[in-house]
């Protein structure tokens, strides 16, 4: 295990995950081999990278702490290791070839928009593991018609079958969160649905009004959808369907 004698930094979101068996069961569910395409985002003090490069050889980090970033790449060889010092929101993914396997303890303070950054590289993608917290897990796999679901639920369901594997306590954090935490596993559909964000957010806004005061303007008969519903009843498919009317 790496020193823990580096500040977690509030700013950068920076709970440490320490706990041995939480990282076991991440990594086997990972299931990482010789010559994947892995990419960890926030390595932090390493806890997850030495396990991941023992089974897979070879790892690319995103890392948008200085100072951690050089730790790391003194620790490792660069030909087991490449460390990029940089802010992950803005890191373009598609530097690298398809196939990729995104990993990581994601900072909570971010969490969401990274979603809706990582969902622009979908088709490159071969699977995502994440730890987020759980209430944004509860909403990336809700079901319509339930009060976890929403924009963000939509948005992912439409391009990824998601999974909740299991939940994490705070005690396997340095420092504890304030919140629980999940994994969870994408791995994108073979046929991604076309649903405008634009739509989304205007849908969700008023998620309790009825479609036809919160989406004024759409002919919901032509797609073939009750006006009565609210925004929150819709599956992805129907929000696929009524972009696609347009």
């Amino acid at each position: 295990m790496p020193s823990s004698s580096h500040r977690p930094r509030k700013r950068f979101g920076q709970h440490f995950l320490h706990d041995p068996r939480v990282l076991a069961r991440i990594v086997d569910a990972i299931a990482p081999a010789p010559n994947d395409l892995l990419v960890e985002i926030g390595p932090g003090e390493g806890a997850l990278t030495a396990p991941l490069i023992e089974r897979a050889d070879k790892l690319e980090a995103v890392e948008v702490d200085r100072d951690l970033a050089a730790e790391l790449a003194a620790r490792f060889p660069p030909f087991k290791l490449t460390v990029h010092c940089a802010d992950a929101l803005e890191f373009d993914f598609a530097r690298f070839p398809a196939g990729l396997r995104l990993v990581g303890n994601l900072p909570y303070n971010i969490s969401t928009p990274f979603l809706f950054h990582l969902a622009q590289y979908a088709s490159r993608v071969r699977d995502m593991h994440f730890m987020l917290q759980l209430e944004v897990v509860e909403r990336m796999v809700a079901a319509p018609s339930t009060a976890e679901y929403g924009r963000l639920s939509v948005a992912l369901q439409a391009r990824f079958a998601m999974e909740k594997l299991f939940t994490v306590a705070k005690g396997a954090f340095r420092p504890p969160p304030k919140v629980e935490s999940a994994v969870v596993r994408l791995v994108p559909l073979a046929r991604p649905l076309h649903v405008d964000d634009e739509l989304l957010r205007k849908a969700f806004s008023a998620r309790r009004k009825q479609l036809r005061n919160a989406l004024p303007g759409i002919d919901f008969a032509r797609v073939g959808i009750d006006p009565q519903l609210r925004p929150e009843n819709l599956s992805p498919q129907d929000y696929a369907r009524i972009s696609s009317s347009g």
